[in-house]
Order: structure tokens, then sequence, then C-alpha cells
């Protein structure tokens, strides 16, 4: 009976110690990956917004609308890299190819939205999941973006764009729906996803 009982004793053993290593190493992968995609929204973030803030300085808004057309797709496609993809997203896209959310980027975009409406600031709104699809199991990571008082310049309201640049934006963006902010609010966010191992 006792021989019995150590045996069943053991299989149970060996069945447990692997499902609690497979969490503790599913929760470090975790914890690893959002310290990752923190680092490297930063970095982005850093990166783009001192070339914007160049380019404004030196050329002014209307020349320096490459940025946001050119300059910031092919920042993004340099750190989407070794299974990561890396994007801007907004519920009012200025380009809605590159710019608009899928299902639950736009729920967390709604949802910093009321939080910022609660009194949250932008800076300090992140969101994290895994999740999964056809192509895979992911780790998917958002950052808010506040708007910056030179985004108004191109992202202000309406009345307060020069013609010129209205001209020059419903040129490059005929579905432009990025304007109307004011200093502080999201302007959309960092949207990192991080193809995870199959073992995870």
């Amino acid at each position: 009976m006792n021989r019995i009982f150590i045996k069943s004793a053991l299989v149970l053993l060996v069945l447990i110690v692997p499902a609690c290593a497979t969490k503790i190493s599913n929760e470090a992968a975790t914890v690893k990956y959002l310290d990752e995609s923190r680092n490297t929204a930063l970095e982005f973030r850093k990166k783009l917004g001192g070339v914007q803030k160049a380019q404004l300085e030196s050329v002014g808004a209307e020349n320096a609308i490459p940025v946001c057309k050119v300059i910031a797709p092919a920042l993004a496609a340099e750190y989407s890299q070794d299974g990561r993809v890396l994007k801007r997203v907004s519920l009012k896209a200025r380009n809605k190819l590159l710019g608009t959310p899928d299902a639950w980027e736009k729920q967390v975009l709604e949802a910093f939205d009321q939080s910022q409406l609660a009194g949250k600031l932008a800076d300090n709104m992140e969101a994290s999941t895994v999740s999964k699809d056809a192509d895979g199991r992911w780790f998917r990571y958002m950052k808010a973006i506040p708007t910056q008082p030179q985004c108004l310049q191109c992202h202000g309201k309406p009345a307060d764009i020069s013609a010129g640049l209205k001209a020059l934006l419903a040129k490059e963006y005929p579905e432009d729906k990025a304007v109307g902010y004011s200093a502080g609010e999201i302007r959309g966010a960092i949207s990192i996803k991080r193809k995870l191992d199959a073992a995870l």
C-alpha cells in the first residue's frame, strides 16, 4: 500500500514540476518582453521626436510633413525585425493604411481616452497582453503618445492650421482625420507585437 502511495506521489510530483516550470517560464518571458517593449517604444519616440523637432525648427511645418509621411514609417520599419512589428496607430489616423488600429489596438486606445478623461496623464498609459492568431502567439504592447505643443501646427484645431498647410495635408493625406487635438491629448499610440516562442 505504501509503495503504491509513494509511486502515485512521485507521478504527481513529476506532473506538477513541469507545469510550475512552464508557468515561471511564461511569467519571466512576459516580464522580459514588457521591459524590451517599453525601452523600444521610448527609444523610438525620442528618436522620431528629435527628428520632428529639428525639421520644424529648420524648415517649417509645411516642409516637415515628409517626416511623418516618409521618415516615421521608415523608422518603424527599422524597429520591425527579429519577430517584432512596430507601428503607430490612432483612432483618428492621418495615414489610414499605416495608422488604422486593429480590434485590440482600438480597444486599448478607447480605454486610454477614458483614462485621460478620468484625469490620468497620457505619459503614464500603457497596455500589454498575450494574444494568438493564425500566425502564432504574440506579446503585444501599446504606449500612449501625448500631443506635444509643436505637433499642433499640423494636428491642432482646423482654425489654427494655416491655409497652405491645410492644402498640403489634403494633397498628401486625402483621408486625414488627425486634427482637432490640444496639447497633452492622446494622439495615438506606439504599438509593438513580438512573436513568442512556440514553447512559451
